[in-house]
């Protein structure tokens, strides 16, 4: 018997725990997955993770901010 820690060769979750689905990009804010990968994450295949963990920086470049001191000078 060893004292290594078990370890699965896979991609990790890219969660954060701040899990909130953006109405707009249906995506979450936290992650940047939308519902149905954050649902199914645990079934799919180590290819599918890694494809969609690939996205995920992209996903944060397209998603727009949202509020903060530019919307209310320009709604205000």
């Amino acid at each position: 018997m060893t004292d290594e820690v078990w370890k699965r060769d896979e991609v990790q979750s890219p969660c954060i725990k701040t899990c909130v689905i953006e109405p707009d990009s249906r995506l979450c804010i936290g992650c940047k997955r939308s519902i149905e990968e954050i649902t199914g994450w645990s079934r799919m295949t180590p290819d599918d993770r890694a494809a969609i963990m690939a996205d995920l920086p992209e996903r944060r470049i397209a998603q727009k901010r949202r509020g903060g001191r530019s919307a209310r000078l320009r709604d205000g």
